[in-house]
């Protein structure tokens, strides 16, 4: 049997890891036992789950989500409008049983193309914490460097994700599948649209499962500001999805995909234009 560390501080997890750089680190084991499977027993593991990084709070700049937040922990905070992407995303993530105990950092770490976490808090202008030998912060679009593939230096691990204030507005998710809950998606986009005076001053629309990691539609989000929320959905083009790189696989075909994105973008945009105007 592999070594099986489970530390009460941070600082004994970080000696841990940087006296065994082997270590894998788990918390709720939604994704790293799947992919180990019968080597599980065999790989040595730090156990995350008695550290204090759980939960959500209010910070000078917006919020903090530790990183051991679950997903149903996201679903039934008490938060502001303009997280309303996050909590809707919260709800595809696996089964309830999964949701129960997959954590808001394991979802990014894991780095799957199709993590609907990582889309959502992508269109709300995520950062990584990260603790190590030189603690830093990482936007989430840099963190995220490919599938299966993160910006975690030796002897660092993720403590806690930072959202900036989302203010006055609207937000949503929105999800492409062969079927509608348990599915790996064909597609999926999240927005994020800050409305000051009846107008969009600020936008985040971010795209799933259609490129090695989420893109955000930079250009779309440019166009959005300064227009009326009935007006957004009408800005989006065809061309917005040049900037992704869908593939083909088992779900859809890569044309599909570029097709499907403007589509979905678009039923969001006018979903959220019709909850601003209530």
């Amino acid at each position: 049997m592999a070594a099986y560390l489970r530390p009460e501080t941070l600082d004994d997890a970080l000696a841990a890891l940087a006296a065994d750089p082997a270590l894998r680190i788990v918390a709720g084991g939604t994704d790293i036992y799947p992919a180990l499977a019968e080597a599980a027993p065999r790989t040595p593991m730090l156990d995350l789950t008695a550290l204090p990084l759980r939960g959500m709070s209010r910070t000078p700049e917006g919020w903090r989500i530790g990183a051991l937040t679950t997903w149903a922990d996201i679903l039934r905070a008490d938060l502001p409008p303009g997280f309303a992407g996050l909590q809707q995303a919260a709800r595809e993530v696996g089964s309830p049983q999964i949701q129960a105990v997959g954590t808001i950092a394991g979802n990014i770490v894991n780095a799957s193309p199709a993590a609907d976490g990582t889309v959502a808090l992508m269109a709300l202008g995520a950062t990584v914490e990260v603790a190590g030998p030189a603690p830093r912060r990482v936007g989430l679009a840099e963190f995220v460097q490919g599938p299966r593939r993160v910006a975690l230096k030796p002897g660092e691990l993720v403590v806690a994700v930072h959202v900036p204030d989302p203010g006055p507005g609207v937000a949503g998710f929105l999800k492409l599948g062969a079927r509608k809950y348990l599915v790996i998606s064909i597609a999926m986009v999240a927005a994020n649209l800050r409305i000051e005076q009846g107008r969009i001053v600020q936008a985040g629309i971010a795209v799933g499962s259609c490129a090695p990691v989420a893109r955000r539609l930079l250009a779309l989000e440019t166009r959005l500001v300064g227009v009326a929320p009935a007006q957004a959905a009408a800005l989006v083009r065809a061309s917005d999805a040049d900037a992704l790189a869908p593939i083909s696989d088992v779900r859809a075909g890569a044309a599909y995909r570029r097709d499907a994105v403007p589509v979905l973008v678009a039923r969001l945009l006018d979903r959220l234009a019709q909850e601003a105007a209530r």
